[in-house]
């Protein structure tokens, strides 16, 4: 079994929502409840952290959720400045240093259960697993707007969440990030800052991240698929 976080505090104002970006309207529905709705039916998670603005805790309580039919509700939290510090207060308020946790943005509700449970069992030498996709756009480096290089895209690939870790090595790199001002992110990267293994899982081209409103567009096209 495993816990999770589901961090939702971002702004949304590179998409012009004008308020909290998880509680956007996605086909009459708020964002956020496409991710709740994901882990509800992945069989290994045991407990959801819900991280939002401070504005938004009595809203968006466990026990209102819970009374939504999101049994798993285990807490909702405040979350920081940045999505690292928002993690981190998540983790602080699942209590346990043992366990895995998966940690997953509201910004790609496309989350399905299997992709959830890719990373919610731990190989063994491993400290994290991450789903990711294999780059396919030519890759240029810009300085000074003009092209200082062409990027060899072999072997890269475009990292999404959800993310599973070991916790106890989770929360070890958050504590010392946070000590040394060091910010990264994701989650992973935290775990090889501290020259722990972080393995790959096989992604989805459909769980993209909703930043800009031409992925609202694409986020209701592949929902409004799923549901036909």
């Amino acid at each position: 079994m495993a816990f999770s976080i589901i961090a939702a505090g971002g702004s949304g104002d590179r998409m012009g929502a004008g308020g909290a970006k998880f509680a956007e309207p996605l086909l009459g529905r708020a964002m956020v409840s496409y991710s709740l709705d994901a882990f509800e039916n992945a069989p290994s998670i045991e407990s959801v952290i819900l991280v939002v603005p401070a504005a938004f805790v009595e809203r968006w309580s466990a026990e209102s959720l819970r009374g939504s039919g999101f049994s798993k509700a285990a807490a909702t939290v405040a979350g920081g400045e940045t999505r690292q510090q928002s993690v981190w207060l998540g983790l602080q308020a699942i209590g346990s240093p043992d366990g895995i946790v998966v940690v997953h943005d509201a910004a790609r509700p496309m989350v399905t259960p299997e992709l959830i449970e890719s990373v919610a069992a731990m190989p063994e030498g491993m400290d994290g697993l991450i789903t990711a996709v294999p780059v396919t756009d030519t890759i240029k480096r810009v300085e000074a707007s003009s092209v200082s290089a062409t990027v060899e895209r072999a072997g890269l690939f475009s990292v999404q969440t959800p993310q599973g870790f070991l916790l106890g090595p989770l929360l070890e790199a958050h504590g010392e990030a946070a000590g040394a001002g060091f910010e990264a992110t994701d989650d992973s990267a935290l775990i090889e800052w501290r020259g722990g293994r972080v393995g790959v899982v096989n992604g989805s081209r459909e769980n993209i991240k909703v930043t800009y409103p031409a992925d609202l567009l694409m986020a209701e096209a592949v929902l409004g698929g799923r549901r036909r």
